[in-house]
């Protein structure tokens, strides 16, 4: 472990230090913290900005809610009251959105919580966690391990894996918000994802159960195009089923100088335009406060609420078998 490439970035209430750690290769540079596995920034050689959104500031994560880069989880995105069904008997979970339903794991899900930095090299880090059976309402104790890598020709890498003692729901999903240009603004961001449908959702954004065609609709992306001034918080179906790392997506900077291009094994992508973000006192990397529609999220998932839709992908880890999602985002300068 190289000493120079992880630094102290601050200590929570109960004193405990927080960590980051760098690891760089082929001109990409990532960020990442011990707490909450965030990517707290993300720099590409010749661009003259961070890729991603995120605070200079330990604080600003322990008090904000906008979960920039962290890994959400043990089940990401938003649970129907916050009750599922898992290894024979009824589970209620924490209660964090709207009082009404479980949100990215509870208030102490994974990205509130302090990893164990396990092993790190150049251009690569991993990082552990332990949640105990009961945690957040969650059955079964489950282990889980991220490792964030730099590959060849600027690809960052993903790599989740966990495993649980009894039957529990299991889905972690990076957090990371993108932005691709100095503008400010995604909107004029260039975006395709290979999608035929999408999942509506109610007044309190769960999913109907319906699985819904995209075309003639605003979520219809299967063609590059503006992101737009829509406030999404959706869920598109990439495949009923988790697949090998397969690409599903691209986005390009309003400029046209710099594409990403996502590849996932996960069924769902939710992609968040960051439309309600409100934290005018807080500032960015760049040292101005973010706006809204700042940065765009797209987080690789299992669809949300899945343990109580049928026809949804099945979202429940069983202790015979392990967890495993791999995502990548390849940048490339267009010009």
């Amino acid at each position: 472990m190289s000493p120079a490439r992880v630094t102290r970035f601050g200590a929570l209430p109960d004193g405990r230090q927080v960590q980051r750690i760098a690891i760089a290769r082929d001109g990409l540079c990532a960020q990442v913290l011990t707490y909450g596995a965030i990517l707290q920034d993300l720099r590409l050689d010749g661009v003259a900005y961070p890729l991603v959104l995120g605070w200079p500031r330990l604080a600003d994560y322990l008090q904000s809610g906008a979960y920039f880069g962290a890994i959400v989880g043990r089940f990401a995105n938003r649970i129907a009251q916050g009750r599922f069904r898992a290894g024979g008997r009824w589970h209620q979970t924490d209660r964090n959105f709207r009082g009404r339903h479980t949100l990215h794991g509870g208030r102490q899900g994974s990205d509130k919580l302090l990893w164990s930095l396990a092993a790190q090299t150049e251009d690569a880090v991993t990082l552990t966690l332990e949640m105990p059976d009961g945690q957040m309402g969650f059955p079964g104790n489950l282990g889980v391990e991220v490792t964030y890598a730099i590959r060849p020709s600027a690809v960052l890498e993903i790599v989740i894996e966990a495993h649980s003692d009894q039957e529990t729901p299991c889905s972690f999903a990076p957090h990371n918000y993108f932005i691709l240009d100095g503008s400010g603004s995604i909107r004029d961001h260039q975006l395709e994802i290979a999608a035929d449908h999408y999942l509506p959702v109610d007044g309190d954004l769960i999913p109907t159960g319906v699985q819904h065609p995209v075309a003639g609709t605003g979520f219809d992306f299967r063609q590059l195009r503006a992101v737009g001034d829509h406030p999404f918080d959706h869920n598109l179906c990439l495949s009923s089923e988790r697949s090998e790392l397969r690409q599903v997506g691209r986005l390009m900077s309003s400029d046209g100088l710099l594409g990403m291009s996502l590849h996932t094994t996960e069924p769902g992508l939710q992609i968040y335009t960051n439309s309600q973000f409100d934290e005018p006192d807080r500032l960015g990397l760049q040292g101005g406060p973010y706006q809204r529609y700042g940065g765009l999220a797209l987080e690789p998932q299992v669809w949300p609420d899945a343990m109580n839709q049928t026809r949804f992908p099945d979202a429940i880890l069983t202790p015979d078998r392990a967890y495993r999602s791999h995502s990548q985002f390849r940048f490339q300068h267009l010009i």
